[in-house]
């Protein structure tokens, strides 16, 4: 294998972790890369620290933004500087193990795939271990095994983590621009929704990236809905988060198939509608069992009663979140 592999890496006030990140991809046991990194207006010294590692190595190119972009555009950026025929995303605040380029380009041509994703160990901080398999503490796994080489994979919710993304370079122009109508879809979900419509996927089992946590974290493992005391709070966010992905795809319908896009617009209505029912509904159940039917038993009958019957689930859910306040898992 020696084709090489362009790694992306958007910065924004990076200084903490960034050289520690850049430092395990230069010392990756696959050294056929690029690092191309593309720093949006950084108040700290990111700016410095990732223009001194230019100057260092001859595989890494730094562009500095005249303006802010925010997160998403500044990644879409990146991707419209991708010279060669794999790409991959790189967070700056992580920790690449020295396998994790080889192991993914591995796979991608074992599964003969045109995008493989992984599993990562989430850390703290000091890169000690919180959760051993983040697929695991998210309840992604199993639907990953699932529904891998299905449209359903990544469109209900994001089961994509962008930093573990290797990609066929090909399909970039299927990715851009990527939307920007709703804070609820973010640029992992987006890739990883064309990609499922578009391409063949392979996942990762194996960690090999150290996913750190940290105050700064744009995305993490934080659950908000934890946090929610009372079902309402909990209802008002789901519906919310729904309306704002099943939005952005009714405004980027022409990516899906028909059948899709009419399901995509029925759904939008459908969540529009729950926003006006406090207590129960009765109508779109339809639509609810298309949306979640690929979902395990326990979350489908939770979302059924959060978003339909919140009336018969307020107690339930006030007692639940007793119990595990008492577990401390709260």
């Amino acid at each position: 294998m020696n084709e090489t592999i362009d790694i992306l890496l958007a910065t924004y006030n990076g200084e903490k972790y960034v050289k520690e990140q850049i430092e395990s991809i230069l010392n990756q046991d696959y050294q056929n890369i690029n690092l191309i990194i593309s720093d949006d207006c950084s108040k700290d010294n990111t700016p410095k620290i990732i223009k001194e590692y230019e100057q260092k190595d001859s595989r890494i190119k730094v562009y500095l933004q005249e303006k802010n972009l925010g997160v998403v555009k500044n990644i879409e950026f990146l991707l419209g500087h991708v010279e060669n025929d794999y790409f991959m995303l790189a967070d700056q605040d992580d920790y690449w193990l020295p396998e994790k380029v080889r192991k993914s380009f591995e796979t991608l041509k074992k599964e003969n795939a045109d995008m493989v994703f992984g599993d990562l160990e989430v850390v703290d901080e000091n890169l000690n271990t919180i959760y051993p398999s983040f697929g695991d503490f998210m309840l992604l796994n199993k639907k990953i095994h699932k529904y891998i080489n299905t449209n359903r994979l990544n469109y209900l919710y994001n089961c994509v983590t962008g930093c573990t993304v290797l990609c066929k370079s090909e399909f970039i122009k299927k990715i851009i621009p990527i939307p920007t109508d709703s804070k609820r879809l973010i640029h992992d979900h987006w890739i990883g929704l064309v990609m499922s419509l578009n391409g063949k996927l392979a996942y990762m089992d194996e960690k090999h990236i150290k996913y750190r946590q940290h105050g700064d974290n744009q995305v993490g493992t934080d659950k908000i809905s934890h946090g929610f005391k009372e079902i309402e709070q909990v209802r008002e966010l789901f519906i919310n988060v729904k309306l704002g992905v099943l939005g952005t795809y009714v405004k980027h319908n022409e990516i899906f198939p028909k059948e899709m896009q009419e399901l995509n617009i029925k759904a939008y209505e459908y969540f529009k509608m729950l926003q006006n029912k406090k207590n129960f509904n009765f109508k779109g159940w339809n639509i609810f069992y298309q949306l979640y039917k690929t979902e395990n038993f326990s979350y489908y009958i939770m979302n059924f009663v959060i978003m339909n019957t919140p009336a018969l689930g307020r107690g339930i859910f006030k007692l639940r979140y007793k119990i595990l306040r008492i577990l401390k898992k709260r």
